[in-house]
């Protein structure tokens, strides 16, 4: 009886509209805690390095600002492990709510917060803390989001459930440099007097919707499995250092050819375009809403073929075709002309950044048994961005103020990153296979309660 009613669920539409509604759960909180996090990055670059880092070196101020954009990064792990604790032991829906409240609460901080010339030193501390705040909270948004779509998908479609909250980041991307974009339309000097504060206070908005449409949700299956059969560990943490270590560390390796090249692609082209090519500030944020578009629509369809074609061989390939584009980028982008800055951009970060990233998520889920796979995903991808995406936009800095000027150099740091991660992806189905078969009985135990 029990598998009759397995294969029949399928069929039912009432399963496959709650799918619908889960999905979209997942896709609003991603999309809300991306929007937060990049709206700073975007005007960390633009405002920041005047009214909170203000000093009489231009080289200086903008280290200070990207020091503070990846400082959060270094406590995306520690959030991971704090949230994803309770997501392993209390619940995925209940988790998300508290991540949502903590990024959200930090971004309004922000928008309201004095300057420098106003307050002090109290001004960049204060706006450092608020940073930790958002850090925390997207170090716990991200395992829970990705879990809630992962955990519903049918088995043969989780690669495409898997790239919905991965759009989340395509998706808050396009929304911040499209509002950054039209608000840089106003004058130089009520943009830096309150226009950039607009997004920062307006995300209260959507934090209530996404907590309006979390609300209606329930626990994923894979988690009421693990609660009937009593599979829940008190200490996940210690499950996964002692046991899933391996899983760990070729999650960290693949995190590299996603998050590099991010912020090479869609945050620190801000600063190269601007400064060094002389482009206008709203044709490079343009360019990369575009792009961010791009990679919206093109990663669920990237997401379904991973489905039919081993993802492990896929993120490879896409890996590899980074390394071949990334000088091709370069020698585009420094024709300085309009044109190759848009298509530079979308090819980069719309095709190939977002074929990697629209499996990433899935790739990292699949190598954890549920009841520690909210702890080992999340603490796999957030160490891998803190290593690798954090650092980025101070390397793409410094690598670029030693060399005086010459992009070279950032293009072999985005081409080992992603030789890291295809040295990973070899390794992805042997560790996956033995991590997962200890937890095999487990699993079974609970398909048949289910």
């Amino acid at each position: 009886m029990p598998a009759t009613a397995s294969a029949a669920a399928p069929q039912s539409t009432e399963p496959e509209r709650l799918n619908y509604r889960v999905l979209l759960g997942s896709l609003s909180g991603s999309v809300i805690e991306w929007f937060d996090f990049l709206v700073y990055g975007t005007v960390a670059a633009l405002v920041f390095t005047k009214i909170y880092f203000p000093t009489d070196n231009e080289f200086v101020s903008t280290m200070l600002a990207f020091v503070s954009f990846s400082l959060p990064f270094f406590f995306r792990p520690l959030g991971g492990i704090i949230f994803s604790h309770i997501g392993d032991r209390i619940g995925r829906k209940k988790t998300l709510f508290i991540t949502l409240l903590l990024m959200g609460g930090g971004t309004v901080a922000i928008g309201l917060l004095p300057t420098y010339a106003t307050i002090g030193i109290a001004a960049p501390i204060l706006l450092v803390c608020f940073r930790i705040m958002q850090g925390l909270g997207i170090g716990g948004e991200w395992g829970g989001a990705l879990l809630l779509a992962y955990e519903y998908a049918p088995k043969h479609r989780r690669g495409l459930y898997g790239a919905v909250p991965q759009m989340g980041i395509s998706l808050g991307m396009l929304l911040a440099a499209g509002v950054i974009a039209l608000l840089t339309q106003l004058p130089d000097d009520q943009f830096l007097t309150w226009g950039w504060r607009v997004p920062f206070v307006a995300s209260i908005g959507l934090v209530f919707i996404g907590l309006w449409i979390r609300n209606g949700l329930d626990e994923t299956p894979e988690f009421k499995r693990v609660q009937e059969t009593g599979a829940r560990l008190k200490l996940p943490i210690k499950e996964v250092v002692t046991k899933h270590w391996g899983a760990v560390l070729v999650s960290i390796g693949a995190k590299a050819a996603e998050t590099g090249p991010f912020y090479i692609f869609g945050t620190y082209v801000v600063a190269y375009a601007t400064d060094i090519l002389g482009a206008r500030d709203n044709m490079v944020l343009l360019a990369i809403a575009a792009a961010a578009l791009v990679a919206t629509f093109w990663m669920p369809i990237f997401g379904a073929i991973s489905d039919r074609i081993s993802r492990a061989v896929l993120y490879r390939w896409s890996a590899a075709a980074t390394i071949v584009f990334i000088v091709p980028y370069y020698l585009i982008l420094n024709t300085g002309n309009t044109l190759s800055l848009f298509a530079a951009t979308i090819f980069g970060f719309g095709f190939l950044w977002g074929s990697v990233n629209a499996i990433l998520g899935t790739l990292i889920a699949e190598n954890f048994a549920p009841e520690v796979r909210y702890t080992g995903a999340s603490l796999g991808y957030q160490l891998g961005a803190a290593i690798f995406g954090g650092t980025a936009p101070l390397i793409g800095a410094w690598l670029l103020e030693i060399s005086g000027g010459q992009w070279w150099p950032i293009a072999v740091y985005v081409a080992l990153c992603c030789v890291i991660s295809i040295i990973a992806s070899f390794f992805i189905s042997r560790v996956a296979r033995v991590d997962t078969d200890t937890h095999e009985p487990d699993s079974a135990a609970a398909t048949a309660i289910a």
